[in-house]
């Protein structure tokens, strides 16, 4: 795998400091049932990373040292396969905190995964499920053969526990990321385009659709390296540029923590093993600090940060800027 990172370190990127932490963002090991083409983590069947139990405890820790956090969001991976995810779900609701799963649908389906949806609803958990697309040719490509198959029947048994149902309390959003080098559509007009196109032929509803970007990085940006593209792709994000999206990136309220507890700006930064740097030291545990300490710290940026705020502006919870420019299909 081409490593991006020397492509990247060097940036005019503008300076950032974060704000305070409100969400916590966990990344339980880089086991996965799939192996996606724009995965940023390079997570597949054959990894064998995972957040131990020790580690699992030290988040409850922080979270109970840190009560401005608000929100746990949890990654992967498919987060779901760490043994102690359901675990750290209740300790997390019980001090009644918010808690996402990032999930690719496909797990609901995975041997040892029985009843995953049911707890998810029992608890009350945001449900962030991937859907690159609404076409079955489009998301098989990118995803594997039968995904797209099996995604559906994940979100039908989602929609039958109450998920996307008004007055249910229960979340359902879906993540839609671009098939190559290009720049997500309109967030708001795709979101139509998916409502219409799932309620028609599968009877599946959610609540709204997040447009990410892909990141030149990892598995992503290997394949853009490979392809002769990496610097296409740079100059694109680069010229897409919006200044008005820096008060809004992810990184100005967030924390990500890695399988081993060390913590990071963002996911991006993990991937690209950019620690934050706390006095001098070159890696911060999550059991060294609590979140109010990471108040006001300067953020590391390097030329990826563009990804962020390239057009409507991407991140976690999707477009940065309500866009209601027409979509294109989501093939394109």
């Amino acid at each position: 795998m081409h490593a991006t990172l020397p492509l990247l370190i060097r940036t005019d990127f503008p300076p950032l400091r974060r704000r305070s932490v409100e969400t916590l963002q966990i990344n339980l090991g880089y086991r996965c049932n799939q192996s996606c083409v724009h995965c940023h983590v390079n997570a597949g069947p054959n990894r064998t990373e995972e957040m131990s139990r020790d580690t699992i405890d030290a988040v409850i820790a922080f979270l109970a040292a840190s009560p401005d956090v608000r929100t746990l969001d949890l990654t992967g991976g498919a987060p779901e396969l760490n043994p102690h995810f359901r675990s750290l779900v209740v300790a997390a609701r019980a001090r009644g905190v918010r808690v996402i799963d990032r999930c690719n649908l496909t797990i609901l389906e995975e041997p040892g995964q029985e009843g995953l949806a049911e707890f998810l609803a029992a608890h009350g958990v945001e449900v962030v499920a991937s859907m690159p697309c609404y076409l079955e040719e489009n998301v098989d490509r990118q995803r594997g053969k039968g995904t797209f198959d099996a995604s559906i029947r994940g979100l039908q048994s989602l929609n039958a526990l109450g998920y996307a149902e008004p007055g249910s309390g229960l979340t359902l959003n879906l993540v839609y990321n671009p098939q190559g080098a290009s720049l997500p559509p309109g967030q708001e007009a795709l979101e139509r385009d998916y409502k219409q196109h799932l309620a028609r032929h599968f009877g599946v509803v959610f609540n709204g659709l997040f447009t990410l970007a892909n990141m030149p990085i990892q598995r992503f940006g290997s394949m853009l390296v490979s392809k002769g593209q990496f610097n296409s792709y740079m100059d694109l994000l680069r010229s897409a540029h919006r200044e008005e999206n820096l008060p809004q990136v992810m990184c100005r309220s967030l924390v990500s923590v890695d399988w081993q507890g060390y913590l990071y700006d963002c996911d991006f930064n993990q991937q690209l093993g950019l620690p934050i740097r706390d006095a001098g030291k070159p890696r911060v545990h999550l059991s060294e600090i609590t979140a109010i300490e990471l108040d006001d710290q300067p953020i590391r940026v390097a030329d990826h940060c563009f990804g962020c705020t390239a057009g409507q502006g991407s991140s976690c919870g999707g477009a940065l800027e309500a866009s209601a420019a027409s979509a294109p299909n989501c093939g394109i």
